[in-house]
């Protein structure tokens, strides 16, 4: 009887851990509009079987509020916003967090962001799951397409960036 219990239980458990993310991060860089506010920019990319959904990002060592941001364009002027409902991250996708496009937000910087520096970013997943990054301060980073990138996603699958979904590549 006891040892049925001690099973029924551990089968129970099993079922209340959050699925573990299939996310890989890659190329993760912050740069600062000014002493305030900044913003980081890397590829998510969906190794698993499910689609996923980052719903919120924490950064407590580097500002006060840290929020998921997409650039909307309203009359020819594209205007910075949080993402209701996450940003999705289809199964075998890669989604680009990129400048003029999806983005996570720092406000309230609690320290300046020096070329070089890093700093710790937990993206959490809706399952539950959370992705740890380092993300490295860059503040000389060109625009991918300045530095002839253009086709960069060649080898990665999907990719998704911006707010429409723009694919890159196959």
């Amino acid at each position: 009887m006891f040892r049925t219990i001690i099973l029924g239980a551990a089968a129970a458990a099993a079922f209340c851990v959050p699925a573990f993310a299939d996310i890989v991060v890659s190329d993760a860089y912050a740069r600062s509009a000014n002493q305030k506010t900044a913003a980081a920019f890397m590829a998510l990319r969906n190794t698993g079987e499910a689609d996923a959904v980052v719903v919120a990002a924490r950064a407590d060592d580097m500002a006060r509020k840290v929020e998921l941001h997409t650039h909307l364009f309203e009359n020819g002027v594209a205007r910075m916003r949080e993402v209701e409902g996450g940003i999705p991250v289809p199964a075998g996708e890669t989604v680009l967090l990129q400048r003029g496009g999806l983005h996570v937000m720092f406000m309230g910087l609690n320290r300046r962001m020096e070329q070089g520096d890093r700093f710790p970013l937990t993206l959490v997943m809706q399952s539950g799951a959370e992705v740890q990054v380092d993300v490295v301060v860059d503040h000389k980073r060109m625009q991918p397409n300045a530095m002839g990138h253009g086709g960069h996603g060649k080898g990665h699958g999907q990719m998704k960036g911006h707010t429409e979904g723009m694919k890159m590549g196959q």
